[in-house]
């Protein structure tokens, strides 16, 4: 997938949405492939540090329309993730959500573990989802204006 096929699906989106749903987002999503703001060429040496150091966006249902994120890298036996509620909502849709807590673990032990002020309101991140394919890829804009694509991990 090319960033300007990215471009040509999120202009389809825009007026006609993508008819994703929670159940089609719940899972592991390993990052493959960025694009920064306003180009659409890919930041080929983030997308490869990133997939170095096994990013990744887990999602799961919290009940009612609600879904818990993870959102880790890992260096080794070094993990450091950031957690928080989501939501999606819309009919582009958006996913919404915002990080309580950040954990700095080596293996089994916990070495910083620190509670997040809520943003406020105006100010949430999100991704505006894009498209999600049955062959397990998932595109979606950032609140920063940057595309993503993620795969799927079994």
């Amino acid at each position: 997938m090319t960033g300007n096929d990215l471009l040509t699906r999120e202009r389809q989106v825009r007026q006609e949405g993508s008819g994703i749903n929670a159940d089609d987002v719940i899972g592991c999503w390993q990052l493959q492939t960025i694009w920064p703001k306003g180009r659409s060429e890919a930041n080929a040496f983030n997308g490869w540090l990133l997939r170095s150091l096994g990013a990744c966006l887990e999602i799961s249902a919290a009940g009612d329309h609600h879904l818990r994120l993870r959102n880790a890298v890992n260096l080794g036996p070094v993990t450091l993730q950031f957690s928080g509620p989501g939501e999606l909502g819309g009919g582009r849709p958006l996913l919404s959500f915002h990080f309580e807590h950040v954990r700095l673990t080596l293996g089994a032990i916990t070495l910083l573990q620190r509670s997040l002020p809520a943003p406020p309101a105006k100010r949430k991140p999100f991704f505006a989802l894009i498209h999600r394919d049955a062959s397990g890829w998932l595109a979606a804009r950032g609140r920063g204006g940057g595309l993503a694509l993620w795969t799927l991990r079994d």
